[in-house]
């Protein structure tokens, strides 16, 4: 049996994923926790095949960050990354961290016990792209990768300058970027801009 740890804060989605395991014949609940931070202790005290891991745990707790260390040590655990959170950068820190697969919980549709089966046959599995999320007059698909870099830093409270010498670039061409953002979206002002794309859930810094 394949021995699965759910790493997931929301207990109704929790309830949920444990169900799911419960009616099959190849996996089996190794355990069920809510806090992404203590995902590496729990597998160091068992064996564990399969991590199934929520980005935004509790306490804050990143699930990519936990995964990451858990790759470190034990590359052999198959984990795959869940979330409800369209956050433009989540794919690429998981693949980044080596994560096997990639399962948006209100998007799309392979069940999640499909896209188990298929990491523990080998396969990685991951969406073709992050949802797409109305933003103003535009929507996320319309942002290049370099105004989404501009977007984070704004969202971290950033100045044109900081923002300049973290990305390597002029603050006039911070500004250019800003600008490009501001007409395709139609705000006034970066404020508006950071205050949709957070509430969106379009970028979470702290993640």
């Amino acid at each position: 049996m394949i021995q699965v740890l759910v790493v997931e804060d929301s207990r109704i989605t929790r309830d949920a994923i444990e169900a799911q395991i419960a009616k099959s014949e190849k996996y089996v609940l190794y355990a069920s926790i809510e806090n992404a931070a203590n995902a590496e202790i729990a597998c160091l005290r068992g064996r564990v095949d399969l991590i199934l891991m929520d980005v935004c745990t509790a306490e804050e707790e990143s699930g990519l960050k936990a995964a990451a260390k858990i790759k470190q040590y034990n590359p052999k655990i198959k984990i795959i990354i869940m979330t409800s959170m369209p956050e433009h950068s989540f794919i690429q820190k998981a693949k980044a961290c080596g994560c096997n697969g990639f399962w948006y919980k209100e998007y799309g549709s392979t069940a999640l016990m499909e896209v188990c089966d298929r990491v523990m046959n080998g396969e990685y599995v991951y969406p073709e792209d992050t949802p797409v999320i109305r933003i103003g007059y535009s929507n996320s698909a319309e942002f290049t990768d370099r105004e989404f870099d501009i977007i984070r830093e704004l969202a971290q409270g950033r100045k044109y300058e900081e923002i300049a010498a973290d990305l390597g670039i002029t603050p006039n061409t911070v500004k250019y970027h800003i600008k490009n953002i501001l007409q395709k979206t139609g705000y006034q002002n970066t404020l508006q801009l950071v205050a949709e794309v957070v509430e969106k859930r379009l970028i979470l810094p702290k993640y």
